[in-house]
């Protein structure tokens, strides 16, 4: 074969072949998290439990971004609970399958047994699309009755560090590793990103300081895709 002719035909062979480290390189990049661990309080949903001084009494009802009429909110006394918008928008992504086989849980540090009722009881009234509440989002792909990864308050076994309570049980719960998960946090009392990133290796943390924004959910995702790809 002429030297020339068979310089093009190993061009074209090159083209088609990918070495397996930058193959590898592109498909964790796309990786996706086995679970997305949010805080409520300010992250996914105001205003904050430890303000309010009675259990949910009704919802109140309006449009769902779209999807039809459900409960937006909870009212607690003269307040009402309701989700950030662009939460509402990420959590019915999730219900529609948008993000493959990712698992959500919760990891909120309210600040009594009380206020810790008060968000249990919203869970079960705030709807996502019409008809499916906020815990059963949560609950997707899960077993049916596991209730274990939804942790919320500081009431033993729980405690204010998440890095010592809420990760460690969630993990039991759900068999996925601290690698393998995704945590956003408002983290403007506490800095629950940092002290949890730091006391359990390999979780992936993003603030959301103004409660979450889809900006800031597409930020984790690819902190999460790149750490991926570091490993």
């Amino acid at each position: 074969m002429r030297p020339a002719l068979m310089l093009l035909v190993l061009r074209r062979i090159n083209a088609f072949a990918r070495p397996p480290a930058v193959a590898r390189r592109r498909i964790m990049m796309n990786a996706k998290p086995a679970l997305v661990v949010w805080d409520m309080d300010d992250c996914l949903w105001s205003p904050e439990m430890f303000t309010l001084s009675e259990m949910p009494s009704e919802g109140v009802r309006g449009d769902l971004n779209g999807r039809g009429e459900g409960v937006v909110g909870v009212r607690s006394g003269s307040d009402v609970i309701r989700l950030f918008p662009d939460a509402l928008r990420v959590l019915q992504e999730f219900w529609d399958g948008q993000h493959g086989s990712t698992k959500l849980a919760v990891a909120s540090s309210a600040d009594t047994p009380f206020a810790a009722s008060i968000a249990q009881a919203a869970l079960d009234m705030l709807e996502i699309v019409p008809g499916v509440t906020l815990r059963e989002v949560l609950c997707r792909g899960h077993p049916d009755g596991l209730s274990d990864h939804i942790r919320i308050g500081r009431t033993p076994p729980l405690s204010s560090d998440k890095s010592k309570t809420h990760f460690p049980l969630i993990r039991e719960a759900t068999g996925v590793a601290y690698d393998d998960m995704l945590f956003f946090d408002d983290s403007n009392w506490s800095d629950h990103c940092a002290i949890v990133s730091r006391n359990c290796p390999g979780v992936v943390a993003q603030r959301t300081p103004r409660g979450l924004r889809y900006s800031e959910f597409v930020t984790g995702l690819k902190k999460f895709a790149a750490a991926k790809s570091k490993s």
